[in-house]
């Protein structure tokens, strides 16, 4: 009797060990098919990855490889990826590599574009008419490209990550960190992924894109009725904004200013601009305090009618208590539990801390400023070459202006020196 108990037993359990597992799928759901497939290619390719094994050093022809997946009558998932598609990774060890020296580790990154969809939040006015992405954490900016700036970007890559090794990452360059081409539905889409210059916890008050030019450097009218308009040179100059920085950080940072233009003018490139980013600490820590007020104010009309046991009509936080304003969210509620005695540390904790490790392009205001504030700075649009185009447009530009006019269009060299005097003038 034992005995027969004993085999059963052993039966079973030999049953249950040979059941099967199936591997889960990931889900990707994002409101458009392109969206869907950059963030499952953004998954497979970093997987991937994982089974190669990276070498010491690149070779030449690394700059020119690539890594293609095609995907055609899966059953899996139908409803939220298209049938057919294709993703191409280009040069993956090198944009590998570049994560590396910019610290960026490829789960962290993988993570970043996946765990939830990248939002559009804009598309540039002029002819190129890219369209702008950002990551769910604000940590990742995503830019489509023509197939010629992909072109650009494969001759840059050659001179750009020497470059950014032997400055052992500290550049105002943009930090390239992956560049696809995504097929869905008969359209090919190129991108290029970067690390955004703002921060994700410190929100941006003003904004100025410079090019050390005055010929037609005014935001429209249109641009300055968005909540954060992208102003130009002429607004920079007309608002009277000065970057108070201490000598040691106003010298690192004309050091890699210059030494960026310098790159810049010798692989002939132009027309880029520095993006510059204000974060008023002052301002932010008033909000912060009238977004608490606002918090404990309905937190006590809450009480008020909590016999009725329900919401006070017309309530931003739908009746939860002691809404609070999340970086970079402001003046947008976020529900957190505290009381009086927080108070302080919370207004301590929104005064605008730098992290070091994210926010790279930031540099705190001097003791000596008007204000207290923290600055971001970083150059983006690097990838157009001064060939006839450009050679066309200075001379009609210097025909309708004149040969003194400050123009954006000038030769390599000029355009950089010009650029980098213009910001030497801001910083007193």
């Amino acid at each position: 009797m034992n005995s027969i108990s004993g085999f059963q037993g052993k039966s079973k359990l030999k049953k249950k060990y040979l059941k099967p597992k199936h591997q889960k799928a990931k889900v990707f759901r994002a409101s458009e098919p392109l969206l869907s497939v950059f963030m499952w290619g953004i998954n497979y390719t970093i997987n991937e990855l994982t089974h190669v094994n990276i070498p010491v050093m690149l070779m030449p022809d690394d700059f020119k490889a690539y890594t293609k997946v095609k995907v055609d009558n899966h059953s899996f998932n139908k409803e939220n990826m298209p049938s057919h598609f294709k993703v191409k990774e280009y040069c993956p060890l090198v944009f590998k590599k570049l994560r590396e020296r910019f610290g960026i580790d490829d789960t962290d990154f993988m993570n970043s574009l996946t765990k939830s969809q990248p939002i559009c939040f804009g598309e540039s006015a002029g002819r190129s008419q890219a369209k702008f992405y950002q990551s769910c954490d604000n940590f990742l900016i995503l830019k489509t490209l023509h197939s010629e700036e992909v072109e650009q970007m494969h001759s840059l890559l050659k001179a750009y990550h020497p470059y950014v090794i032997e400055r052992h990452g500290k550049t105002l360059l943009p930090q390239y960190l992956g560049m696809y081409r995504l097929s869905v539905e008969g359209n090919e889409t190129y991108i290029v992924v970067m690390r955004n210059i703002f921060s994700s916890s410190i929100p941006i008050h003003r904004k100025y894109d410079i090019k050390g030019s005055t010929v037609d450097r005014d935001a429209s009218d249109k641009e300055k009725e968005k909540e954060l308009p992208t102003l130009k040179d002429n607004d920079f100059v007309k608002d009277g904004i000065r970057l108070y920085l201490l000598g040691v950080d106003k010298q690192k940072l004309m050091e890699m200013l210059e030494a960026d233009c310098d790159f810049l003018s010798k692989m002939n490139l132009m027309d880029y601009s520095l993006c510059i980013g204000i974060h008023d600490c002052e301002r932010y820590e008033q909000e912060a305090m009238e977004c608490m007020a606002m918090g404990t104010a309905y937190s006590e009309e809450d009480e008020g009618e909590s016999s009725g046991g329900q919401p006070v009509p017309g309530s931003p936080n739908n009746g939860e208590v002691n809404a609070v304003p999340t970086p970079p969210d402001s003046p947008h509620l976020h529900h957190k539990n505290s009381n009086a005695s927080e108070h302080e540390v919370y207004i301590q904790s929104v005064r605008g801390s730098i992290d070091p490790v994210k926010d790279i392009y930031a540099i705190e205001s001097s003791p000596e400023s008007p204000r207290k504030e923290i600055y971001f700075m970083g150059l983006v649009d690097v990838l157009t070459q001064y060939g006839l185009r450009k050679r066309t447009a200075q001379a009609a530009k210097t025909v309708k202006h004149g040969a003194a006019a400050e123009i954006s269009t000038v030769h390599p060299d000029q355009y950089g020196k010009r650029l980098c005097e213009f910001i030497s003038k801001a910083i007193p």
